[in-house]
């Protein structure tokens, strides 16, 4: 229930980067609080609200110049770098360099605009863990709004807070835990394994769930009925509350309007008039995420595959020349090519039959909301596990494996693809993708499971206010 009139204002602060990726299911939270009454602040780097600003053809600015999205009042705080400066190109130093000055930054964006207003709670992202401890020194009570499946929450905190599985793995280990299935080497997030290169996010990870307690309240980006085993696994330990899924409104049957979540690249829009003289189900999307860059030889093999099988496709290939000589025209009246695209209508669309995915869990969430069967093509984070749940939880579709070589073949995925179109398991994954897209509808619904966790979170804040 929104909060009634005359009731004592509620402030919030989110804080995040600006990775789409982090900064979405955020937007998308905080326009679900601004709907329950709330005063909401969104809080970002200077370099993040520079490219926000960039992005968005709506915002509003007040005579102090603030900017406000949809409601959502925007603030930046100094990141230690220069806007010039290439943030991409050492994360781990960057990550490392930020959780140093962020604190103190945060700290005194705080003083700095809520000296006369109470600010009731702080929410920030696995990724800006640091943001506890700014709101722990102001008084201000913190909840962390987890991006990934609550299954890979449930993983990292027996990794890391219980030390339930070893830190030195081998290649044929199998694990088992509480509420999962049985997860081998390779269905592990990357960040755990002894070849992951990203030192710093490892420490990260580790440094939150060592201090876990830390929050007063712990949110997910997914929703109970989809993550039933895993959300009961952590209820005695350290509970996860879903309040998702935070996708776009259009997948919900709501209206696009609604949305405010950023695209930060300009998305190919001639796409859908080629999709409207497609048959029902009958197109392959292939989209590898913005971060994914695939070996040649994998781009051949893709390129061989979808040719052979002969079925239309849309397919996401963000750099000119990744594509085999000669393929864009072999196959000029099978399929499409664009660099990015309207993602959430083209899920949306009906003549999509299936979605060959990387498992990022943002664009995993978008095809469930939507009905579309996956073939999972995990790299690296959280997508290895996010695949075991496609094929093994969700059963919506299937993994390609690749080959003693680290490739996957054309063969193996012109197998998947006539597996998932029409396969003997072609109907159950449809019918699984189905009965999650109607789930879906129904926890965001009022009085739906992550509608009731939403206003029993504000409820919460509400009488600590």
């Amino acid at each position: 229930m929104a909060l009634n009139e005359g009731q004592e204002e509620i402030h919030v602060l989110m804080v995040t980067l600006t990775a789409q990726g982090h900064l979405n299911p955020m937007l998308r939270l905080a326009k679900r609080l601004v709907d329950e009454g709330l005063h909401v602040t969104l809080a970002t780097t200077q370099f993040g609200c520079h490219r926000i600003l960039k992005s968005v053809t709506t915002t509003t600015t007040t005579t102090d110049a603030t900017n406000f999205i949809s409601g959502i009042r925007l603030l930046s705080f100094p990141d230690g770098f220069n806007l010039d400066y290439d943030r991409g190109a050492n994360l781990d130093h960057y990550m490392e360099s930020l959780a140093k000055v962020g604190p103190l930054s945060l700290s005194n964006l705080i003083k700095q605009h809520y000296h006369h207003t109470k600010l009731s709670c702080i929410i920030s992202n696995p990724f800006v863990s640091w943001a506890v401890d700014a709101a722990l020194e102001n008084g201000i009570p913190c909840a962390m709004l987890w991006i990934q499946p609550c299954s890979l929450y449930a993983i990292y905190y027996r990794f890391y807070k219980l030390n339930q599985f070893p830190t030195t793995l081998i290649s044929k280990m199998i694990i088992e835990l509480p509420g999962l299935p049985l997860l081998h080497t390779e269905d592990l997030p990357s960040f755990l394994l002894p070849l992951n290169s990203f030192g710093g996010v490892f420490k990260l990870l580790s440094d939150m769930f060592e201090n876990i307690k830390k929050y007063k309240w712990v949110l997910a980006n997914s929703f109970f009925e989809l993550e039933k085993e895993a959300i009961e696994s952590m209820t005695e330990l350290c509970p996860i509350r879903p309040v998702g899924p935070l996708v776009p409104p259009s997948l919900l049957d709501q209206h696009q309007s609604l949305d405010v979540g950023i695209e930060m690249k300009k998305p190919d829009e001639t796409s859908l008039d080629w999709l409207n003289k497609q048959r029902p189900h009958s197109v392959i999307y292939v989209s590898f995420g913005s971060l994914a860059v695939l070996s040649a030889k994998t781009m051949e093999a893709i390129a061989t595959a979808l040719k052979n099988t002969k079925h239309p496709f849309l397919w996401v290939v963000k750099t000119a020349g990744q594509l085999p000589l000669g393929f864009e025209e072999e196959t000029k009246t099978q399929g499409l090519i664009i660099p990015w695209s309207l993602q959430t209508k083209v899920l949306a669309h009906p003549s999509i039959a299936c979605f060959i995915t990387h498992c990022g869990w943002n664009s995993m969430l978008e095809a469930l909301v939507a009905g579309v069967p996956m073939i999972a093509y995990p790299q690296w984070s959280d997508q290895p596990t996010n695949a075991k749940l496609v094929v093994d939880v969700f059963k919506v579709g299937l993994k390609l494996k690749p080959g003693p070589n680290g490739v996957i073949s054309n063969e193996d995925i012109e197998e998947c693809i006539n597996q998932m179109l029409s396969g003997p398991e072609f109907e159950g994954f449809r019918k699984n993708a189905a009965v999650l897209k109607q789930a879906a509808r129904e926890a965001v619904t009022s009085r739906g499971s992550s509608d009731r966790n939403i206003r029993l979170f504000v409820n919460e804040i509400a009488r600590r206010s």
